[in-house]
Formats: structure tokens, C-alpha cells, sequence
């Protein structure tokens, strides 16, 4: 009886928590910042994961808008082989170089770069889904940082 007492208390202390996703469109007012034009160029699957989450920054219209050129690239380099030559490890680096405009005029250029490290799979099929599952990872990581920087910017 007491163990069942003790998890429903938990149960409702957990319920109301109050968490709610930093970046949702319910706290997108806490921004000072709109996007009013989004071009990408690079790598596809990059460039789609960013685009669905800067999005919600398109639809409102702030003081400050910017036009975002951006260009992306991702690259898996080999860090560890063993004895007969085949790889170990792994390392997925994403590059996001980032050409911020206000009315037309320059006003930011920065790159963002991230990277994760990772041990060889004997199923390629599970490999290959890893690996997207980290690009998709660092993408949003970068758009997170990207996000806080304009935020930021005057």
C-alpha cells in the first residue's frame, strides 16, 4: 500500500514540472528577432534540419530581421584502425558557415562547427542510421547556437 502511495505522489510532482521546450512557437516571443529570407547551400540533410527549425522564426515579424545565407557541410573521417587496416572509429564533423544580412547590409559572418566521435558497427544498416542520427543531432546543436548568436547580436 505504502509503495503504491509513493509512487502516485511522485507521479504528481512529475506531472507538474512545468518543462517546456526552449525553442517551441510558445516561447518564440521571448525573441527579439524575426528571419526574413533563408538560403542554403551544402549538405542537404543539414541544410533540412536547420530549415524546419528556423522556420518558426519566419513567421513573426520583429524589430530586428535578418537574411541568413548559409552554407554546410558534413564530413566522417576515420580515427582508428585496427591491425589488418579496417576502420574502429569514427568522427562526424559538421561545419556551418553562417553570412548574416540586416536591410541588405552586411552585418555578421561566423562559422559553427561540431563534431562527435564514434566506434564502428559490424551491421552497416544500424551503422548508416547512427550516422544520421548524429548528423540530425549536431545540426540541431548548431542551430541552437546559431539561434542564441542572434539573439545576441545588436
Amino acid at each position: 500500500m505504502q509503495k503504491k502511495t509513493f509512487i502516485f505522489i511522485l507521479l504528481i510532482f512529475l506531472s507538474s514540472c512545468g518543462y517546456e521546450a526552449i525553442h517551441s512557437k510558445k516561447n518564440i516571443s521571448n525573441y527579439n528577432f524575426s528571419i526574413s529570407k533563408l538560403n542554403f547551400d551544402g549538405d542537404r540533410e543539414v541544410n533540412l534540419r536547420m530549415k524546419a527549425k528556423l522556420n518558426n522564426y519566419t513567421l513573426v515579424k520583429r524589430d530586428k530581421e535578418f537574411i541568413l545565407n548559409i552554407s554546410s557541410t558534413s564530413e566522417k573521417i576515420i580515427t582508428a584502425k585496427d591491425a589488418s587496416g579496417n576502420a574502429t572509429g569514427y568522427k562526424n564533423i559538421i561545419t556551418v558557415s553562417i553570412n548574416v544580412l540586416n536591410d541588405l547590409k552586411f552585418k555578421n559572418n561566423f562559422v559553427i562547427v561540431e563534431n562527435f566521435n564514434y566506434n564502428n558497427n559490424s551491421n552497416s544498416f544500424d551503422l548508416k542510421r547512427y550516422e544520421r542520427e548524429i548528423k540530425n543531432n549536431l545540426s540541431e546543436i548548431a542551430t541552437d547556437k546559431l539561434i542564441f548568436k542572434l539573439s545576441n547580436m545588436q
